[in-house]
């Protein structure tokens, strides 16, 4: 389930919006100001943000600039929305880092395909291409992962078992965000098998025993009560 993250500071259209996006079947989160949204996005990466350009205090164009200027959201999709109208602010508004600009007012079909859109440009794992999260390098055409914990030291060739490698495909291509076990059984195995829940406990403790020799276990860590996640906000080591 994708998670929207919704950066409104009018109430009663945030919770339209929100009460539209839950019945297309997404996860929503709210905020009413750029700094709250920036503490939720510290705590778990949406999938996109739903933007305003007219915040209190620090404006959404504010919000899009520091995002885009973080590694760790500079790819974040971000859709401004906005009354204005004009293509001069339609310009500032993508020069800021939108990928997209909804102008308000705006139909909920409208809304939904833009997210889609946004959505399919930014998803990697159906891809061959290459990615590297925290000194993890994973490339699906070759079916190879490495670890390099700094510009100077050597690339270490990891080994991983076929799923370890789609779990850890997963996981790279969401990096921050949490994962619960139905979730992953759901993406990384497939809806229609029919297994333990506690199955994926034994694959992350393998890919997990696989990261140690690079000493990145703690790359995968444990949500309690929620499930997993791939972080780099930790130090590479056991």
């Amino acid at each position: 389930m994708s998670v929207v993250l919704v950066v409104e500071d009018e109430q009663a259209i945030a919770e339209l919006i929100a009460l539209n996006l839950r019945h297309a079947g997404y996860q929503v989160q709210v905020a009413h100001d750029a700094e709250t949204a920036q503490r939720l996005v510290d705590e778990v990466l949406p999938d996109v943000v739903l933007l305003d350009w007219m915040l209190p205090g620090q404006s959404g164009l504010q919000a899009a600039r520091r995002w885009r200027a973080d590694s760790r959201t500079r790819t974040l999709p971000i859709i401004m929305l906005t009354a204005r109208a004009d293509e001069e602010d339609k310009i500032v508004g993508l020069d800021s880092g939108a990928d997209d600009y909804l102008t308000k007012p705006f139909s909920t079909k409208e809304l939904l395909a833009r997210i889609r859109a946004v959505l399919r440009r930014k998803a990697p794992e159906s891809l061959d291409t290459v990615i590297e999260v925290g000194g993890l390098r994973l490339d699906p055409a070759a079916h190879r992962v490495s670890f390099q914990s700094g510009s100077g030291a050597a690339a270490i060739e990891l080994k991983l078992g076929p799923t370890e490698f789609r779990l850890l495909h997963f996981f790279v291509s969401h990096p921050e965000r949490v994962h619960s076990r139905s979730q992953l059984l759901d993406r990384v195995w497939g809806d229609h098998v029919f297994i333990e829940e506690r199955t994926v406990d034994v694959h992350v403790k393998r890919l997990r025993d696989a990261l140690a020799q690079a000493h990145c276990t703690k790359m995968i860590q444990t949500v309690r009560g929620s499930g997993y996640r791939l972080s780099v906000q930790v130090e590479n080591n056991d």
